[in-house]
């Protein structure tokens, strides 16, 4: 039987100004997916029968209502699912709201729309009516727990392992083509292609080493991989998490240090000293209501994202990503005295010799 396969859907791809260095461009590619660590991401499910969405009954003109909404016993996958993820001891917390305003990860259980994520942030470009992650089949189904670990792999950023150039696979395409056309997946050859055969750049590849036994590969059956000569028997990972998925996400996401971040003073200026896809925390506290603005200087390609305190975990406020331009990151908000706030800030690239740093004022 044809496994049942994770489908993304097509994002533009991200604009950059013309004649950056491939070097430079690289670390901006990979970067921009993820988050600022110490990220809190709210996550909630779509309920009941009263929201989902009209599809076609294919060859009959009509169409048909699918709600979003899950099991409880499928919805507690998803929750250890999350658990599991965070488990590993990552910088990055998960926590489950019923306000879908509070939720950057919003999750549907539509049957027969596939399994998908938005990747990374780009669940935060969707509506927020919409879904960032959906469930096509049943999670409580033998074997299908992997589904859910997948698809949380994606809101993290990860791609999908098979597509690494790093893999060095060669496929019999219009074999790959066959087989997904077919029940259950019934893909289309644009679908399969940005799926499986579609090469990722080595900049988007979650690890310089191609991974068999990744939560974000599949099974593949025999006779769709013609090289390697060791998988034209197939490809079987286990469904779990492999130990370079925990490598690849306590790189991104360590755990916090301790004790917590420096204090951003206004009108003092705090050095960076990143090297690229290192980050720094600051924590603010105002002595005022006003408005301030938090801006960073230096030859950088930095991401710069705001939190405010709120019953005692960061919520996010403002963020801004100066990625590929030659102006700093800078945000205009207002703080109020007797809040905490915290300022997080990636470095994807360095363009100059010279230091970066942050200031409030």
């Amino acid at each position: 039987m044809t496994p049942r396969y994770c489908s993304l859907t097509r994002q533009p791809a991200p604009a950059f100004a013309p004649g950056l260095a491939a070097e430079r461009l690289g670390a901006l590619t990979a970067g921009r997916r993820m988050w600022v660590n110490g990220t809190v991401l709210h996550y909630c499910f779509f309920r009941g029968d009263t929201e989902g969405s009209v599809i076609p009954v294919p060859g009959t003109g009509r169409t048909r209502w699918v709600p979003w909404g899950g099991t409880t016993a499928q919805q507690d996958v998803v929750r250890e699912c999350f658990a599991e993820w965070q488990g590993l001891g990552i910088g990055l917390s998960f926590t489950e709201v019923h306000d879908r305003s509070e939720a950057e990860l919003r999750i549907g259980f539509q049957s027969g729309g596939g399994s998908w994520s938005a990747v990374g942030k780009e669940a935060l470009l969707a509506g927020l009516h919409e879904r960032t992650v959906n469930f096509g089949w049943d999670l409580t189904e033998p074997g299908e727990r992997g589904t859910a670990l997948h698809q949380i792999g994606h809101a993290l950023g990860m791609l999908h392992e098979h597509q690494s150039p790093c893999a060095g696979l060669h496929w019999d395409d219009e074999a790959v083509y066959a087989e997904l056309a077919g029940p259950p997946n019934h893909w289309s050859r644009e679908r399969t292609h940005h799926n499986i055969l579609r090469k990722l750049d080595a900049t988007e590849a979650n690890g310089p080493v191609w991974d068999a036994d990744s939560i974000m590969g599949y099974t593949f059956a025999p006779g769709l991989i013609l090289e390697p000569e060791q998988f034209r028997g197939g490809v079987h990972p286990p469904g779990t998490l492999s130990a370079a998925d925990k490598e690849f996400a306590l790189g991104w996401y360590p755990p916090a240090e301790r004790p917590g971040p420096p204090a951003l003073v206004p009108f003092r200026s705090a050095p960076l000293g990143l090297g690229p896809g290192e980050q720094a925390d600051f924590q603010i506290d105002p002595v005022e209501t006003r408005d301030y603005t938090v801006g960073t200087f230096g030859d950088g390609d930095l991401v710069v994202v705001l939190f405010e305190e709120r019953g005692g975990e960061p919520r996010y406020l403002a963020g801004h990503d100066d990625g590929g331009t030659p102006h700093n990151a800078t945000l205009a908000v207002r703080l109020v005295k007797g809040r905490r706030y915290f300022v997080r800030i990636r470095l994807y690239s360095a363009r100059g010799s010279g230091e970066t740093a942050v200031m409030c004022w």
